[in-house]
């Protein structure tokens, strides 16, 4: 009898132990963090952001949230994959970086578990949300106005280097939306009177080999369009524009404090505080449908004055004046 006491005692303390914890466990959301990329090519600034806009609502992550960082490594069809792994998981929120292919795939497996996208270039036209103020559904976030700025990117490359009449233009073909954005370069080109030479490299088409194909056409000039694959290769994307001599133009300021020439575009650092300020806001209760998608209102010209000097080229003063940051 005293022998069974003992046991029942034991049980007892087992479970009044354990039980709390898995309370514990079970009271900690989860968030999904989906991105087309490698994990490991995410920005820490860019990370660091992020925790800091989650941390305004009181989540530090490994504490009161876990993020569940997941990557494709640029093959976009295990996105879905992903996506539906954290709906069978039952994560709180999803966090869809890495461009329009990763809020696209968590869209279409869930319509009820929250989605905060990171800088898509048109939210609406993507039919991710049905407007800008008023989202309507279970996605919001941040629109980069990305894409929409290459036709000015090529026109400030153009201005920094008057001579250019050859100007390439790097494209990933898998981006959604990329024909319209195309079109709309061409019709740019026009207007300044270039010829614009576009080249593929993307998950499929080698990054070296498309500026070994720029080389033999001599381009003068290049801009790089906003897509996330190339974000992801910055480093590569730099060391290759310099072996080859080509002045570039980029999406984000990033690239340019790596050696880049030049770029103009939004804070895609703000985009991913606001991405943490909104996953907060909704761990406490808001819903996406409430929370209006955000857009850019600054834009920066940001150029690496030792760069140039490297490619012979000498910035005009209005751009120096003009320009937000000029790197020495």
């Amino acid at each position: 009898m005293r022998h069974h006491r003992l046991i029942s005692l034991i049980l007892t303390a087992i479970l009044a132990f354990s039980l709390p914890s898995r309370a514990q466990d079970r009271a900690t959301p989860v968030v999904g963090f989906l991105t087309s990329g490698s994990i490991r090519s995410l920005n820490k600034d860019w990370l660091a952001a992020f925790r800091r806009g989650l941390g305004e609502s009181g989540y530090v992550d490994g504490e009161n949230v876990k993020i569940d960082f997941r990557g494709a490594d640029d093959h976009y069809d295990r996105l879905d994959g992903i996506a539906a792994e954290f709906v069978r998981n039952q994560v709180a929120a999803i966090v869809a970086a890495g461009g329009p292919v990763s809020a696209l795939a968590a869209i279409r497996v869930t319509k009820t578990i929250p989605i905060v996208f990171t800088t898509i270039s048109d939210p609406v036209k993507s039919g991710l949300v049905d407007g800008l103020a008023h989202p309507g559904g279970n996605a919001t976030g941040t629109a980069g106005l990305t894409s929409e700025l290459d036709r000015k990117r090529l026109e400030l490359i153009s201005q920094i280097k008057p001579s250019a009449r050859v100007v390439g233009v790097l494209v990933n073909p898998r981006r959604p939306g990329v024909d319209a954005n195309l079109r709309d370069i061409r019709d740019a080109a026009e207007f300044l009177g270039v010829q614009v030479i576009f080249q593929n490299a993307g998950p499929e088409d080698p990054l070296d080999a498309a500026f070994e194909r720029f080389a033999e056409r001599r381009v003068d000039a290049l801009v790089v369009t906003a897509d996330p694959f190339f974000n992801f290769r910055r480093a590569q994307v730099i060391a290759l524009a310099t072996r080859y001599a080509m002045p570039a133009i980029y999406q984000w300021r990033e690239f340019v404090a790596d050696g880049g020439l030049m770029s103009y575009g939004p804070s895609i650092t703000d985009a991913y505080h606001q991405t943490g300020v909104y996953i907060g806001r909704i761990l406490k209760g808001t819903r996406p449908e409430d929370l209006p998608v955000m857009v850019p209102t600054r834009f920066e010209l940001v150029i690496n004055r030792r760069t140039a000097k490297s490619l012979g080229i000498e910035v005009p003063s209005v751009m120096l004046t003009r320009a937000d940051d000029v790197i020495e």
